[in-house]
This record gives C-alpha cells, structure tokens and sequence, in this order.
C-alpha cells in the first residue's frame, strides 16, 4: 500500500482557483465515497480549509489512483485535468507523510505555527472514518500527524507567541494592565480589524463591549456579537469614560481622537489609566495623546513590532518542530516497513518451505526404500539449500524496510517471486503488469535505478 497528497494552497493557486477546489463538511462524505468509486483508491481522506485543499490516497497501485484523484477533481471543479495541475503539488511515500506531518504541526500555514489547522486536520479524518473510506494505513497516517502535532506545540511553544495584529493588541493590552477579566472595551469602527481585536480580547477576559462607529446600524451589528452596547458617534467620548482599552479602526483619512478631546475625557476619568491602541492607517488617534497623564498609546508600529518579535521566536520553534517531525516520521515508516516486509518474509519461508516439501517428497519416491538416516541427511541437505537461498533476501529485506524506499522492494520481491501476502490484494501476475503494480518500475534493470525512478515523482509533473 502506498501514500500519496495531491492538494492546492495558498502558495500554489489564487483564491478564484481554491475556491472550485474547496469542499463543504456538509458534504465531505458523499464526496468521499465518490472518490473511492474511482479506480485504484483503497483509502482517501480530504482534508479542506479557506486555504487548502489536500486529497490523502492510499492505492495499491500509485499511477492509477493519482490518475483518478486528477479526474476526481476535474470533475468536481468544471476545469481541465493539465488546467488543475498547473495549480496544485502531489507527493508520494515519503515527502507525502513529512508533508502532512508539517501541516498539522502549522509549519505550512499562512501563519507559522497557528493552531487550527490541527483541529481541522482532525476532523477531517473523523469525517473519513465516519465515510468508511479511511484503511489501516490511513488510520494509522493520520493519528500519528494528530499526535504530532499536539507534541509539536506542547514541546516547542510554536503557537504561544501571537504574530497578528490582532492577537498583538491582546498582548499588549495584557503587559499594560494585566488579567482582562471584568475589563471594558471600546471599538472604535466596525471594519474586520476592530472585530477580530474585540473576539480576542473577549476570549482573554474582557466582559463589556461598547462599539462606536458612523454607521449605527454597522455597529449594533458587531455590538449583537458580543452582547454589546452600540452608541453613535456622536457620543464616542460620553462612553470612553467607561472604557479600560479602546480599539479604534475606522477608515477615516484624518484623526477622529485628538488631543483636546482626550484631555476633556481624562479630566472627567479622573486620573483612572486608559489603553488606546490605534490599528488604523492613516492613524486614528493624535500621536500627541499619548503625552497626556495615565494615557498609554499603541500605534501599528507597535504591534508590528511585537508580531516581528514574536515571529522569530516562532522560527526557533520551527526548527526545533522539524526535528520532531523527522523523529515522528521515522517511525511512521518503520511501522509502515514492518507492516510490507513481515509478511512478505513469512510468504516468501512458506514458499520456500512447500518447495522443499514437495521436491523431498519426489525424491524420496524416486529413490525407493530408505534408511531414516538417509532421509534426514537428504531433509537437512534440502533445508540448508533452501534456506541459504533465501538468507541474504530475508536480511536485504529486514534492512531495507528501515528506509524510505522498502516498501518498494517489498513489493518488487512479491512480484518476483509471485508471493501471495496475507492481508494484501494478490499481485499482478504478468510482466507488464507487475511493471505497472511496481509503479512503473523496470524489472530488468537493478532495482536502485527502479527506485530512483519511481520516488522522482514523475507523474506529479506531468
């Protein structure tokens, strides 16, 4: 069984192309058992998010369920197979589990290192198992990636340093007055900014929402999200009185809080501290403001200055993340190795063992009476044979299911010696056919050069 991804993202296709790539929760289980009604798909799972589309197969034969997997998506889409693949990556065996590894792990996010992409990743495996098209390796696959990326996170902190604007203001809003709970918030406009700030900082503790902005009917909408209070904007600074941080994003060309205004709110506050942070360009709030007593001002440039800090310790996180996933990734495969070449081996004695059988049994026929002594010298004569034959197979076998590519020369010894292996579908029986089970490999060529051809990957470039 092999492992494949074919997929689409942020980095490979615009917005107009993921868009017809995407698929619903909603309906992720018809289009499943779609895909597995494709020749050669014995197990597929999709995993589908605003940015990504990425389609997990594990087919018995490589060319053939990949060949499906493009007119799966040709046919969902309404665009042409050569169109599709200008847009999208594949990776096979190896570089197709290290792939998804990272992905769960948020180190091929947008965001480095962000966090729901492994719930994503999560529940697109239950919608699979839920379809029934998932198989052991799948299974296997996709608990190990969950499980990697949790140890990812928990082991390297890549998600506890905020790198948004939005996630920043939350920050800074913490150094400067601490714990959040029971605080008052201000948003000043009701564009996506101020809404995204407001759901953090509501998430850290915050338990009042006032939203100011022109449109009154804009600004009950956003106030109705978090059980709010909308005001005009007339009466913006009635209300700052009653504000701990005020966020302010509108779209204004010019300041909408200037200093004199400020200097009348801080008089009738009292002394009582406030927190403006100012994410709009050009700039809401009078930099002047910040000189004024107990007032503390964050402009853009701040909380970019705390994404960038921020970021780079994401990056240290990242490499210490790598590490971890090469180790995850090693046992996936050593798992994956044993799971071809055990069985393989134990066909492989048994063929060797019935041979030998069957031969002695002519032989003992053929040579008439006798003595037992005769016999277990001939039997031990038929075991060595056999078994110094099959010796330096059975060790090249146990050594190369260590590596990335014994899984192929488990089934390339299969298709050699005709093995039938419990547990997997038979083989193909003829040259060609084996050609084509091996994906593609010349079988009178010596096998690195077979291999070599076969992990290029070849058919994701076409």
């Amino acid at each position: 069984m092999l492992i494949a991804v074919i997929g689409v993202n942020h980095r490979t296709a615009p917005l107009e192309v993921r868009e017809k790539l995407a698929f619903t929760e909603w309906g992720m289980k018809d289009s499943l058992k779609k895909l597995m009604s494709f020749p050669g798909i014995d197990g597929c799972a999709i995993v589908s998010t605003c940015n990504r589309t990425e389609i997990y197969i594990a087919p018995m034969v490589l060319d053939t369920g990949m060949s499906s997997v493009w007119s799966f998506l040709s046919e969902k889409s309404g665009l042409d197979i050569s169109e599709i693949k200008n847009f999208t990556f594949c990776h096979t065996l190896y570089d197709s589990i290290r792939h998804l590894f990272r992905v769960v792990s948020g180190l091929d996010s947008m965001i480095l290192g962000e966090t729901q992409i492994l719930g994503q990743v999560k529940k697109a495996y239950e919608l699979a198992l839920e379809a029934k098209t998932t198989n052991v390796v799948l299974n296997t696959l996709f608990q190990q990636a969950i499980t990697t990326g949790k140890r990812v996170r928990t082991e390297t902190g890549i998600d506890q340093n905020p790198v948004s604007i939005p996630y920043a203001a939350v920050e800074l809003a913490k150094q400067g007055l601490g714990a959040l709970d029971g605080r008052s918030v201000l948003v000043v406009g009701a564009g996506e900014m101020s809404e995204l700030t407001a759901v953090n900082l509501v998430a850290n503790g915050v338990s009042s929402v006032i939203v100011s902005n022109r449109s009154f009917d804009r600004a009950v909408q956003l106030a109705e999200k978090f059980n709010g209070t909308a005001v005009k904007f007339d009466q913006l600074f009635q209300y700052m009185n009653r504000a701990d941080i005020v966020i302010s994003s509108t779209a204004a060309q010019h300041y909408v809080i200037k200093t004199t205004d400020m200097l009348k709110v801080m008089e009738q506050r009292e002394g009582k501290p406030i927190m403006m942070i100012d994410i709009a360009v050009p700039r809401d709030i009078d930099p002047e403001v910040r000189k004024i007593a107990n007032v503390t001002l964050y402009d853009v440039d701040n909380l970019q200055n705390v994404v960038d800090a921020n970021l780079e310790v994401r990056r240290k996180a990242a490499v210490l993340a790598e590490g971890i996933i090469e180790e995850e990734l090693d046992e996936f495969m050593r798992w994956l190795s044993t799971r071809f070449v055990v069985p393989t081996i134990t066909a492989l004695k048994k063929m060797g063992e019935e041979i030998k059988n069957r031969e002695l049994v002519r032989a003992y026929n053929r040579l008439g009476e006798l003595t037992d002594r005769e016999k277990k010298i001939i039997g031990s004569l038929a075991n060595s044979i056999v078994n110094q034959l099959l010796h330096n197979p059975v060790i090249k076998l146990k050594q190369y299911a260590l590596t990335p590519e014994g899984h192929l020369y488990t089934e390339i010894t299969q298709n050699i010696f005709n093995l039938e292996v419990e547990g997997q579908k038979p083989q193909a029986k003829s040259l060609p056919e084996k050609k084509k089970a091996a994906g593609g490999l010349d079988l009178n060529s010596s096998w690195d050069k077979g291999i070599a051809a076969m992990v290029a990957d070849s058919r994701c470039r076409e």
